[in-house]
């Protein structure tokens, strides 16, 4: 089972539930897959769902953010507990040792010498730790490898 069909299913056990808070997160995530659908004009894989996944966190927790800094936390517990029910659809993250060893793996493998070398060595972590890693994590990982 593919992880859309997965959502979908878990969207019909919410209705069936009568769950209104994690149906309307479900519900916001497939529509943001659908429109990357109709948009790009192609069938979301595994790897496109978890990038939309991800993507949605990170606006979830910028507004978490946004909202704990104008007192408003009755706004802020929303959009915590949509951030609960979207990392349920997230693969297991590596840990900030696993990926410091790729990171520095990668850094070897590049001959990466200094802070010029970013956007090289990021290219190539993004493609490899995608869906795998939180990309802010994976930022520090490589300026803290390139600074040595």
């Amino acid at each position: 089972m593919t992880l859309k069909e997965q959502i979908t299913e878990d969207m019909k056990a919410a209705m069936r539930a009568k769950d209104t808070a994690r149906l309307g997160t479900i519900r916001l995530l497939l529509a943001a897959a659908k429109q990357k659908e109709v948009d790009e004009r192609v069938v979301l894989d595994d790897a496109a769902m978890i990038a939309i996944v991800d993507k949605l966190i990170k606006q979830r927790k910028d507004s978490v953010t946004a909202y704990t800094q104008a007192q408003r936390m009755d706004l802020a517990e929303k959009e915590s507990a949509e951030i609960k029910v979207l990392e349920a659809y997230l693969p297991q993250r590596l840990s900030s040792d696993e990926i410091t060893a790729a990171v520095q793996a990668i850094v070897t493998t590049l001959d990466a010498k200094g802070p010029a070398d970013m956007g090289k060595v990021m290219a190539l972590v993004k493609t490899q730790l995608a869906g795998k890693a939180d990309m802010a994590l994976v930022s520090l990982a490589v300026k803290a490898a390139l600074a040595n």
